[in-house]
């Protein structure tokens, strides 16, 4: 993502990057190490990102957004919201209400965190993005704040009734982003 936005052109075209990870911790810029409750033995990586602490592992659908915010006269804010917007429009399409919490970027079910988003923009352009808990091991959440909140409840579309593999949700995801950024040219 770095070396793509560091070589990006005027003409380099906008992408989204699906992936699942492997086990592993990511600590973002202004993190702090005492988020971190349990040492599980998941490698912590320190990343580039805004925010605090996170788990990804395999059934989380993780999408990169490497998007020109300049040429899309796009303010960071704006690429929140449209993302958040994303995945609360995804999930209603499946029967489950989720909303924003004022102040705690990310997706929410009640007060349980179904997706988590962090990015980082240089010289106009971000990389990094969203994470959706599809069908995942949810226990990792317990050995850190996630995102930085103390006892936040973490939740997964395959426990709120959604039927989608990680490989569907990615594909579905991706096209509910695409949406959203073409709504706002």
């Amino acid at each position: 993502m770095i070396d793509f936005t560091a070589a990006r052109g005027g003409e380099t075209r906008d992408e989204l990057w699906c992936c699942e990870h492997s086990p592993v911790l990511t600590l973002g810029q202004a993190g702090k190490p005492e988020h971190l409750l349990v040492d599980l033995g998941i490698p912590l990586v320190k990343s580039d990102r805004g925010g605090q602490i996170t788990y990804h592992g395999p059934g989380q659908v993780v999408i990169y957004l490497l998007l020109d915010l300049s040429r899309r006269r796009l303010k960071i804010r704006e690429l929140v919201s449209a993302i958040e917007q994303a995945v609360i429009d995804l999930l209603a399409r499946y029967g489950v209400c989720a909303e924003r919490h004022g102040g705690a970027p990310g997706v929410y079910v009640g007060s349980a965190k179904v997706a988590a988003l962090g990015l980082r923009v240089r010289k106009g352009c971000s990389y990094h993005g969203v994470s959706l808990n599809v069908d995942m091991d949810l226990s990792p959440f317990a050995a850190i704040n996630p995102c930085g909140y103390p006892g936040l409840p973490v939740t997964q579309t395959s426990d709120l009734g959604i039927a989608l593999s990680p490989a569907e949700m990615a594909i579905a995801l991706a096209g509910q982003l695409a949406a959203q950024l073409e709504h706002m040219q």
